[in-house]
């Protein structure tokens, strides 16, 4: 791993040919001790930097030198532009490495291509795991392709959707595409409605593409309404409102078995500790048996409260464990 940043490192201060530690140190997501350790390393192997202490002092690459190491392909620039979400690829340990190809690209493309490059990520967006943890291989894309096209073109699209048993038909204009835990979206905007709207492609049975142009909605950001439309989706899963009194210990664990925004949210809203330490916080979770064996996961650290069901359903299952394991 410290290969790739301080691969990130050199193309960093490539691109910016001037920063402090703390400005480098922030880009990188390391601390300011790291980041001097990892310029002393550069030094180390001849990288041509200065380091200029004091106020207005900071790092930087001798006027004119670049490194020898390749460039990116078009075809590899327009990948991790359309890829241009930090936060997803962090969780999937890929942070560094996408931080140094960011660095690459923006230090070497040429202008045309890198806006090229923005504009597919205008389109297509990718998003981690997190709704179902598991990828859906359910259902058929064969309309990926044909959508994907009409994305690109701008050219409007007339459905044939599915809704449980029925079938709709709708005339969209297909804005970008996302692929989250595994399954593709699009989202496209139905002008008769003047919305923008999701729509699963595998749910997608025909799908043609017409010659009638669309113009994009002024200053539209598919990865900014993407996430604020999953974060109201979001509220719409976890609809169950569960009381708890967690141990300290179940507070600190709380975060790794529930979604993070949840935990916050119960967190804030915590009765202070009692003699014990012990805390009561509401959550809101999905259905009563997915909060049965994410509730599982705290052990003893954890008493429900409410609702009844749910915690007789708890002890039942403790019970039956302890037999199992006696």
């Amino acid at each position: 791993m410290r290969a790739e940043r301080l691969v990130a490192l050199l193309f960093t201060l490539q691109r910016k040919r001037s920063a402090t530690a703390a400005e480098l140190a922030g880009e990188l997501g390391v601390s300011e001790r790291t980041m001097h350790r990892d310029i002393a390393a550069l030094q180390s192997a001849g990288v041509p930097l200065w380091t200029e202490p004091g106020r207005h002092g900071g790092v930087r690459l001798v006027e004119g030198w670049r490194s020898r190491l390749d460039g990116l392909t078009s075809r590899e620039a327009v990948a991790i532009f359309a890829m241009g979400v930090p936060r997803a690829l962090t969780e999937l340990g890929l942070g560094t490495a996408v931080s140094a190809a960011h660095a690459k690209v923006t230090a070497t493309l040429p202008g045309p291509l890198r806006e090229q490059a923005q504009e597919v990520a205008q389109r297509f967006h990718l998003d981690a795991p997190g709704w179902f943890r598991r990828e859906d291989t359910g259902g058929d894309t064969g309309a990926l392709a044909t959508v994907a096209g009409a994305v690109w073109s701008q050219h409007r699209l007339h459905l044939t959707y599915r809704r449980g048993d029925l079938s709709v038909e709708r005339s969209v204009e297909p804005l970008g595409l996302v692929l989250k835990a595994g399954v593709w979206y699009l989202v496209a905007r139905v002008p008769e409605a003047d919305t923008i709207r999701t729509y699963r492609v595998a749910r997608i049975s025909a799908a043609t593409e017409t010659a009638e142009h669309f113009d994009r909605p002024a200053g539209f950001d598919l990865a900014g309404w993407w996430q604020r439309s999953s974060a109201q989706f979001e509220q719409t899963l976890f609809h169950e409102r569960v009381r708890l009194r967690l141990s300290p210990a179940g507070r600190r664990i709380l975060n790794g078995l529930v979604e993070a925004e949840v935990a916050l949210a119960a967190l804030e809203s915590s009765t202070p500790p009692d003699a014990d330490g012990w805390t009561e916080v509401d959550l809101r979770m999905e259905r009563h048996d997915i909060a049965l064996s994410q509730l599982l996961g705290f052990g003893a650290e954890v008493e429900i409260l409410e609702p009844a069901e749910l915690r007789a359903a708890f002890a039942e299952t403790a019970r039956t464990m302890a037999a199992r394991n006696s």
